[in-house]
């Protein structure tokens, strides 16, 4: 299956469409990624808050590819702020996954409330200096954290993970990641399913033969963005990623543009403080 990478600030490459885990069961972890594995994915996307990276690890083990041809993200738990804490945090994560590097490290949410996010970025610095890890990143990092980053520390992140769907499009956050040179990925890119029943998707996706998630995800990857669904039915895993078959014409896109309003699905960057921590 025909797929497409970029290339990250620091000239590493990602594959541009990856395989999300968010709340895929530990127990299923293995199966579901080893499922998408052989459908043609090559990046997959987990977080130790998750609780499956070992699954993940093991269905990249497993699945007779060479280690270099999988790209595997992983993120910091919000409760790991701190250099020390994040550092040991890492190692626990390179254990449970069972890699010697980490394609991408990202911290999954700023915590604004614990001022802790630069003290940690530090820790990534080091991580990245050491080989640990191929590229650093960050996760849910709107503008004023992300200029703060710049500002202070010596490394821009490579990629800013944050949610991005049609009816939820983050303009500002877009721009100051790109405006650093910091590539957007975007999660809960089908809205949480939800944007799927807009008219301005539904058509496309008849007049086009392909589904309307297959259209969702074809208006992320057409304008650059890293983009990760999530799925535990082998069919919808193999059509996620089935994306570069068709193309949509500019009037599809500024008519799924224009479905953008304020609806967020997930917790708000600027106060989140949950810790991920069980």
């Amino acid at each position: 299956m025909t797929t497409a990478s970029l290339t990250l600030n620091n000239g590493i490459q990602i594959p541009q469409v990856g395989f999300g885990t968010f709340q895929v069961d530990p127990d299923d972890t293995q199966r579901t990624v080893e499922d998408a594995l052989a459908a043609g994915y090559r990046h997959i996307d987990t977080a130790a808050g998750y609780y499956n990276e070992a699954g993940v690890g093991a269905a990249v083990r497993a699945c007779g590819l060479p280690r270099d041809e999988v790209f595997v993200t992983t993120k910091l738990r919000n409760g790991d702020h701190g250099y020390e804490q994040a550092l040991r945090a890492f190692e626990d994560s390179r254990r449970e996954l069972g890699l010697d590097v980490v394609d991408l490290y990202l911290i999954h949410w700023p915590v604004p409330s614990t001022d802790l996010y630069v003290e940690t970025w530090r820790a990534f610095e080091k991580l990245l200096a050491d080989g640990a890890v191929r590229a650093i990143g960050v996760s849910n990092f709107l503008t004023d954290h992300l200029d703060r980053l710049v500002r202070e520390t010596d490394v821009v992140p490579a990629v800013n993970q944050v949610e991005v769907h049609p009816t939820f499009q983050q303009r500002p956050t877009q721009d100051a990641s790109t405006g650093h040179g910091i590539a957007v990925e975007a999660y809960s890119p089908l809205g949480r399913g939800k944007d799927l029943q807009a008219d301005a998707i539904t058509q496309v996706a008849e007049r086009l033969g392909v589904t309307t998630g297959q259209v969702a995800l074809r208006w992320h990857v057409q304008a650059g963005r890293i983009v990760i669904p999530k799925s535990v039915t082998p069919e919808r895993i193999r059509s996620n990623l089935d994306l570069f078959s068709f193309e949509l014409t500019a009037q599809d896109v500024a008519s799924i543009d224009g479905l953008d309003s304020d609806e967020r699905t997930g917790a708000d960057p600027a106060t989140a403080a949950f810790t991920q921590m069980r």
